[in-house]
């Protein structure tokens, strides 16, 4: 009886010893540098977003936060990488709405599972697009466009950065909510979308608002509408979709933290109120707002985990009735 009654007590010891290794460890959290992978190169949105956090996120935390970028495949090689990580909370990834829904039916093989391999931490920031014709054109809304394609079903065109991108989806959006029809005629990239639309060769296109103002304000560009819920600071005198006369019509390319699965939930807490405090400053959401950011949600890692269910709903469909792939 002795003898078990001395093997509970040390096992009882070294229970005691793990458990309070684990906590000095856990408030120890974080003791090294935080390394955020951001999914595109240097220069891109994504990029300067990550950036413009850093500082303030570094603070936050108490620790030096690194952006390493490991652009390619769309952002899967970033989110591949991440998801083989450590659970430690020292490796994070800078998700964003085609890497958490998008890809999933774009690519054949995306090699990760955004809800099975991440755990979803504080969502960042949203920007949205906005619909823009060539400054000659003779559309003056949105409607004028939408009755254009009634009247000539297939016969109007629209240009996008590629296929599946924001630019596409958002034209994919707008045929199915208004049952028209158009040409998708896709670039090597956004700035090439976006000339086809100044030199009149497509009819519209959808383009991230900031990287298109300048060419608004030199009338090069004629703003229809933007697609978020509520006008852009950007451009508060142009309408949203919706009140242009596209009931239900939203898109947001929004970006968020995530982390390996398995990343213990006291990290991921952490983490979300460092990176809420940070978006929250007004010199923060002066900046992001001055980048295009207009739509932000004060989400906890079980409301930001909903949030991308509900995107992977929306996308899905879209993404499939586009008929885009990517090997």
């Amino acid at each position: 009886m002795a003898k078990k009654c001395r093997a509970l007590s040390l096992l009882m010891r070294a229970l005691g010893a793990f458990i309070l290794t684990a906590g000095c460890a856990m408030a120890a959290y974080p003791d090294k540098p935080v390394v955020l992978y951001v999914p595109l190169a240097a220069g891109s949105t994504a990029d300067i977003l990550a950036r413009t956090l850093q500082p303030e996120l570094s603070k936050a935390l108490g620790a030096t936060v690194v952006v390493e970028n490991r652009p390619g495949a769309g952002g899967s090689v970033a989110m591949q990488s991440a998801a083989k990580a450590a659970p430690d909370g020292y490796t994070l990834v800078l998700g964003a709405t085609p890497t958490w829904a998008i890809n999933l039916t774009l690519y054949k093989n995306v090699g990760y599972d955004p809800l099975k391999n991440f755990v979803p931490v504080a969502f960042l920031a949203g920007g949205s697009n906005v619909m823009v014709v060539s400054g000659k054109s003779p559309y003056r809304n949105v409607l004028d466009v939408v009755a254009k394609m009634k009247e000539k079903p297939g016969a109007m065109a629209f240009s996008s950065g590629g296929n599946g991108t924001s630019h596409h989806l958002s034209s994919v959006l707008l045929n199915s909510a208004t049952q028209t029809q158009a040409r998708h005629i896709p670039y090597r990239g956004a700035p090439q979308g976006v000339t086809a639309v100044i030199a009149g060769e497509v009819d519209f296109g959808f383009y991230n608002t900031p990287s298109v103002l300048p060419l608004i304000k030199s009338g090069q560009l004629k703003a229809l509408a933007v697609t978020s819920v509520a006008r852009s600071p950007l451009l508060p005198e142009v309408p949203t979709m919706q009140e242009a006369g596209v009931p239900g019509y939203e898109v947001s390319i929004d970006f968020g933290l995530m982390a390996p699965a398995g990343t213990p939930a006291a990290i991921v807490e952490k983490l979300n109120a460092a990176a809420r405090k940070v978006v929250e400053m007004p010199e923060v959401k002066k900046t992001l707002e001055q980048q295009g950011y207009d739509s932000y949600h004060d989400y906890t890692p079980a409301q930001f985990t909903q949030f991308i269910q509900r995107d992977q709903e929306k996308w899905t469909p879209l993404v499939r009735q586009s008929g885009a792939s990517v090997d």
